[in-house]
Order: structure tokens, then sequence, then C-alpha cells
């Protein structure tokens, strides 16, 4: 759910004016007769023949690129089309294989078109030869007909928290932000959702001439999975979704909730730290480690702290809630901004400083340098009608929540450009199925916290889902799990164990982590961290 500001995490029920446009082509299991092919509004997208080649000369033969074509507006096909790009790895034996297995990273705004080649590495040889690994760029992102809204820096930044000084100055903020991506993107923005995205997949699945695809989504993609679900049913093979996002609360709840989130991450990391006062030297008790933290705050709010070169306030360390759910980087960052404002900071990073993120290739189209952001937006707003329009709503939420929720609760329900935003084309879905599907869920996971995947669940009454107690980070199936063996099970057998799921992290586990979009800081500002 990208950057230090946003990405790229975090669906909406059928209009009964879109039904016939997706009828025969689409919707319809049953073999079409000659007068629907005629009629099909789809046939020039669902029968393209994709043109593989080689995604680019310094990258593997095995790995191709092709560009298809969907309509911006499902309603009305003849009008203006999008490009979608896609890619594939076959499956490594024929005798063996099953069908496609498409993958999404999450965001939204996160691209994938890249996914075959750094995710393929960590999974199975069983799935490996049973799939084509098809990574795609949902539309607007990458090189799908990329977004932009000519955000400068500080219109990217989003992580504001309430403050009634500046609350205006947020407004604002927001408003701008809606403004340039209307003006730069116009009536088309309406059409940049999950549920078009979930129809860019069937045509997908179509031009590669599947009867159904299997998915493995993460993050914003399990949202994009279960959407995909409600729509197409008869479509739908072997689901994982991974990282879930709880579809009743998309999406200012989604972003709400790592606000509920953070407190239980912070009251386990305070009790876990007080264990190891010796190590760490930031409180006997709990109690007395969460004092140091917020004492901390304070010092920075009144003076800045400097910890390797970057001025930190109060506000930046809270803005890194989500480094409280990997305890010993918290412990580490934390002592390390206690060292920093004593005036003995350590000379050098922690041992668990960040590894370098992975940066896709360029595929040779150009992208706007805010395009996850400006993708983010465009289907957080357009996906839901459910955000509030009145400014003085924000404020009021951001007043309770920040007393609820004193790390994060006043940034979650500040007020964001959705505000200002254009409806969307359609009203939200309503996942309510019984399809089959795998979700898969760490019980520390900063971006989709525990009780967004049971909420999932809740949703999805045919799937099942494995909880990974201890587990840490965003991200479970590659990442060594000890639910890596279930997920391989369904993916090449085709069978959901028999109940829901848990298993235990070990404490090497707990630490892997999976190089995923994200849309919110990962660690406390210039610290070292995980999330």
């Amino acid at each position: 759910m990208r950057s230090t500001r946003i990405a790229p995490l975090v669906a909406i029920s059928a209009v009964a004016a879109l039904v016939p446009a997706l009828t025969p082509a689409v919707a319809s299991a049953a073999a079409p007769t000659p007068r629907q092919v005629v009629n099909d509004p789809l046939r020039q997208y669902t029968h393209q023949t994709p043109r593989w080649k080689r995604c680019e000369a310094d990258l593997p033969a095995n790995y191709q690129c092709a560009t298809l074509k969907v309509p911006l507006d499902y309603s009305r096909p003849g009008g203006r089309k999008l490009d979608v790009a896609v890619s594939r790895i076959k499956a490594t034996n024929p005798q063996k294989r099953h069908g496609v297995l498409l993958l999404n990273p999450g965001g939204p705004g996160g691209p994938g078109l890249d996914m075959p080649l750094w995710l393929g590495p960590e999974l199975p040889t069983a799935v490996k030869e049973r799939y084509d690994l098809i990574g795609f760029d949902p539309r607007g992102v990458g090189q799908s007909s990329p977004l932009g809204c000519g955000l400068n820096d500080e219109e990217l930044n989003w992580q504001r928290p309430y403050k009634a000084a500046t609350f205006d100055k947020d407004v604002r903020w927001a408003r701008t932000v809606a403004d340039k991506c209307r003006a730069r993107n116009g009536d088309a923005l309406a059409h940049f959702t999950t549920r078009n995205s979930a129809r860019d997949m069937d045509v997908v699945r179509a031009v590669l001439g599947e009867k159904k695809i299997s998915y493995l989504g993460y993050s914003y993609g399990t949202y994009l999975g279960a959407v995909y679900t409600q729509m197409f049913p008869r479509r739908t093979d072997r689901f994982v979704l991974d990282s879930a996002v709880d579809p009743q609360r998309v999406w200012r709840g989604m972003i709400q909730v790592w606000a509920e989130g953070a407190e239980p991450a912070f009251t386990r990391w305070t009790k876990w730290t007080a264990a190891r006062h010796a190590t760490y030297g930031l409180g006997d008790t709990p109690a007395q480690v969460s004092r140091t933290f917020w004492d901390l705050v304070a010092r920075a709010d009144r003076e800045p702290i400097e910890v390797q070169g970057t001025l930190l306030t109060g506000d930046d360390i809270r803005a890194g809630r989500a480094v409280f759910f990997d305890v010993q980087g918290a412990a580490e960052a934390v002592a390390e901004l206690k060292k920093a404002a004593e005036g003995t900071p350590s000379a050098a990073p922690s041992r668990r400083a960040e590894a370098p993120r992975h940066v896709p290739p360029s595929f040779g189209r150009a992208v706007p340098s805010d395009n996850s952001d400006a993708v983010f937006w465009a289907v957080a707003c357009a996906d839901t009608r459910a955000w509030p329009r009145d400014p003085e709503q924000y404020r009021r939420d951001a007043i309770r929540d920040k007393a609820r929720y004193p790390l994060y609760g006043d940034f979650a329900s500040n007020i964001k450009p959705c505000a200002f935003w254009k409806n969307g084309a359609e009203p939200a879905t309503t996942v309510n199925n019984t399809v089959g599907a795998l979700i898969l869920q760490n019980e520390w996971d900063s971006q989709t916290p525990l009780v967004s995947g049971q909420g999932l669940r809740r949703t999805m009454k045919g799937a099942r889902m494995v909880t990974v107690l201890g587990g840490q980070g965003h991200g479970v199936y590659g990442a060594k799990s000890c639910a890596d063996k279930t997920a391989t099970a369904y993916l090449t057998t085709g069978r959901l164990p028999a109940s829901d799921l848990r298993c235990v992290a070990t404490p090497a586990q707990a630490q892997n982590r999976l190089d995923l979009p994200l849309p919110a800081p990962q660690g406390l500002p210039g610290l070292p961290g995980r999330s």
C-alpha cells in the first residue's frame, strides 16, 4: 500500500447498466451463439493477439512482455482505450502445467509488470512448474497508460497530523491535490477503479485463452482479487490473498486501521523492550518504556532531534508508527533516538538498517514521478462514495482519534484529497460470496493489521485463513513463512484446508520481508528499523 509518502496498499456492486456490456463476452460461461459473437461489444478486446517480446535486452529471454488494449469505460467499449502492460514467464514443466497465475504486489499504485522476475525466485519449484507467472501494471500504473497529477514535493506529503493552527492549510492542500488531478485527467479519473482493474484482469484471462485464472495478490491486491471473485466467480480458480484488506473498510477505514492497529503493536513493544532494559536502556517496565518514548516525542516537538543528519519533530516520530510492529527494530530505533537526544548518537546505522528497495525496470515508457501517488488517490477516492465531504467532519474525527489512538489517530483521520474528489463511475462493491480462496495474514502486519484480514475472511465465506502467530511485516507467502506449505499445497492441488489454521512463526521467520510497495513510512524517518 511505495515511498515514504504514499503508494503504494489499501470494489463495488455491479451496476445494471453495465451488465449488457459485459454479458456474453466476459460474464457468461456458456458458449456464445453466432448472434452473440456479432453483438459482443468486448470482442475487440477479448480476442486480441498479444505480441510477446523480450521485455528488455538485459533481462532474461524467458521474461516476455506485451501490451493489451482495454476500454477506459466498460459501459462505452467503443470509446477511449487504455494500455495494460502484461508480462509472463512460462511454466517450467509443460506436462504439469495447470494454467496462469496472475500476480499483484499491492498499492493501489504498485507496479506489477516485473513481479514474475522478483517474486519468481521466492516461489517453490512446484508452483513454477504448474503456472505461467503473469505480471501486469494495473490501469494507470507504470507502463499501463500511467496517471500523473503534476504534484510537487509538498503536495506529495500526505503525512499531516491534525493541528488547529494548520488545519486550514491542510484543507487547501487536499483541495489542491484533487484539483490538479482533475485538471490533468478530467472525467477519466472516474474510471480508474478496482472494479475496472478486475475487468481488465478478465480481459487478460480471455486474451491468454484461459477459462479461469489463478491469482496471488498482496495487500491492496487482496481487495482486487476479492472484487474479481465477486464479479467473476466462475472465472476464479485458485486465489491466494496475502495480507488482506477488509472490503467493508475501503478506503478511509483502511487508512484509519493503521492507527487502530498501531496501539496494540506499541503496547506489545513496550512489554518486549522492558524485558530487555539491560540491552536498550529504555525502561524496565512497560510504563517506563512508554514514558521514555512519549518524553522523546514531546522533546522533539519543542526542539527537533537530529538523527543521522535529519531533524525530527515529534510528529515525524509519530508518523513512523509502522516500526512498532517489529519489536526489535523499534527498540533499536528508539534507542538511537534517545542517544541522539542526549547528544551521543551512534556513528553508524544499526545492523537492522533497511536494505535498498527494489526499483522496477523502466521498460522504455516515461512514467510521471508522482504516478504511484496519483493512482493511490484515484483508486482510493473513486472506489467508494463514503468519503465525507465536509472538512469539519475530518476535524472532529481527527481530534477524536488522536485521543483514542495517540500514536497515529490524527494522521489517519485528518482531511484527504478524497473530500474534494468527484465520484467514481460506480458505487462500492459488496464482497459477500462463497468462492474458495486462501487468505494469509501475519499477526503483526503494519499495513493490513490482523483485524483487516479477519474482515476479509468474514466476507468471503468459502475462503480459509492461515494466521501466522508472531508473524511480523507485510507479506507472508514467499517470505519463508510457516504458512508457505499450506499455500503451496493449495496452489498445486486446489484443495483448501478443512478449516482456518494458525501456525507459529519462528524468530527467524518473523524477520523475513517481501519487497512490497507500501503506502506509508516503514519506520521512523532517518532511523534504522523496518515495519
